[in-house]
């Protein structure tokens, strides 16, 4: 989670084109959304933010770079010794990160090159992420690490893309504190503990995948003179 709320020391010119343009985006999406218009938010001239961002898309890259950046440094913080006192900051303060969630949800499902480069950051990150916490022994190893990244990324970003549903199924209008609240807990449990109690489904899985059907005959199925299996 992340808090769309800029430092002190991030108050520059470009930094509130740059918050203005995420505001923007995450009401209208990219393509409903004009220059002029982030302009007159950030009380600029169209000709300023070609002039810091060179375009209108190099102005979304500049904003998914932040967005994704503060979500990650948060993320990242939850693994250090001061995890429980950053968890209960972010669940307190869940309003001022609507901004920053609208933004994902919207620009995630725009389908363009731009959508894909976004998920391609998290990805990274989430790589990354796997790889330092396996070395560092808090993580068990993966048999695909690759593939464990993909779905991770997948279970991190369901919740924002689909979190009016989120919302719904636990009776709220939207996402609230206590949710969040109610929600940390299990979907831990899931994480470290995982949900079976044997590994018979991975055993039969292993097993499923191990076995070869062979090449396929181009003789009809009921075809007398159809190849015998090959030899397993």
């Amino acid at each position: 989670m992340l808090t769309m709320r800029s430092g002190a020391d991030d108050l520059t010119t470009r930094a509130r084109i740059r918050d203005a343009a995420i505001v923007r985006f995450s009401e209208r999406g990219f393509d409903g959304t004009s220059l002029r218009q982030i302009a007159q938010d950030a009380g600029v001239s169209p000709a300023l933010i070609l002039h810091h961002f060179g375009s209108k898309e190099g102005l979304r890259d500049v904003c998914d770079a932040h967005v994704v950046s503060t979500f990650l440094a948060e993320r990242d913080g939850m693994t250090g010794a001061d995890a429980a006192r950053l968890m209960r900051e972010a669940l307190d303060s869940l309003e001022g990160r609507n901004v920053a969630l609208d933004y994902l949800a919207r620009m995630l499902l725009d389908d363009s090159a731009a959508s894909d480069h976004l998920f391609d950051m998290f990805l990274a990150s989430t790589r990354e992420m796997l790889r330092e916490q396996i070395a560092a022994g808090t993580m068990r190893e993966q048999s695909d690490l690759e593939a464990t990244a993909v779905y991770m990324t997948l279970y991190g970003l369901g919740p924002v893309i689909l979190r009016r549903h989120l919302a719904r199924a636990f009776g709220e209008s939207t996402l609230t504190t206590s949710l969040l609240e109610r929600s940390t807990i299990p979907v831990l449990e899931l994480y470290t503990h995982g949900l079976y109690a044997d590994d018979h489904l991975l055993v039969a899985a292993k097993e499923a995948l191990a076995r070869s059907s062979g090449p396929s005959s181009d003789k009809g199925e009921n075809d007398p003179n159809q190849d015998p299996d090959p030899p397993r």
